[in-house]
């Protein structure tokens, strides 16, 4: 489908959506981005791994990526609130193969450095981080954190500041810390950390459909309008 005629579609089927819901959109497109993104590794939590899905949507975050070696990612509807419902969750789980490394390739291919959350490696606190360039920020399993793998494929390494006597954050909390101090540093910043067109419109031509009733029949009307008129 060409941008074109995904604009037309969508011009089409926002026209069965509130001007509320429509600005609402809009409103949160301005803030959405894929300069990061987050990896979760065989979280087992429903309680974290919902959490993690509210922030990432909260925060402007639009893709997660979900590495599932081990345990199986699961939300918990009272915790994540809807958020699943605009944030594009990825998830590796393939069997027979190591999901990790599936994921973390994968996502070099798009240009992400990646950077692993660890108490264990000193390389730079959170507010030291540098920005310039898309990541991933990688977090572990609630007992174990990042696997191995994870860590050796990792570009760098970053640490949030703690001062008590506990090695580290909740898992969810690390996710929620991290993301506040990243996407409020680019706000403020001169980065191209928004959206691109293109995605853009994909995202919100995605999301109209999932605040209009039956969106299935109206695509199929919009279809046959445009047969009717030879385009």
């Amino acid at each position: 489908m060409t941008p074109d005629v995904k604009a037309a579609l969508y011009d089409y089927l926002s026209g069965f959506a509130t001007e509320n819901k429509r600005r609402k959109i809009e409103q949160v497109l301005d803030h959405r981005t894929r300069y990061v993104t987050v990896v979760l590794e065989d979280i087992y939590q429903p309680q974290n791994a919902s959490a993690v899905v509210r922030s990432c949507d909260c925060f402007g975050v639009q893709d997660l990526y979900v590495i599932e070696n081990r345990n199986i990612f699961e939300v918990k509807a009272g915790v994540v609130l809807g958020a699943s419902k605009w944030v594009d969750i990825h998830r590796f789980n393939h069997t027979n193969i190591d999901n990790t490394v599936a994921c973390l390739t994968e996502l070099k291919k798009r240009g992400y450095r990646l950077v692993a959350t660890t108490p264990h490696r000193d390389d730079c606190m959170l507010e030291d981080l540098p920005l310039d360039g898309k990541m991933a920020l990688l977090f572990g399993t609630e007992e174990l954190g990042l696997s191995d793998t994870a860590l050796s494929m990792a570009d760098e390494y970053v640490r949030i500041p703690m001062f008590g006597f506990t090695e580290s954050f909740n898992i969810s909390v690390s996710v929620a810390l991290c993301l506040y101090h990243i996407i409020t540093a680019l706000h403020k910043s001169d980065l191209p950390w928004r959206l691109t067109p293109v995605e853009r419109l994909d995202i919100k031509l995605n999301w109209i459909r999932k605040v209009i009733n039956r969106p299935d029949l109206l695509e199929k009307k919009f279809w046959e309008m445009r047969q009717l008129a030879g385009k």
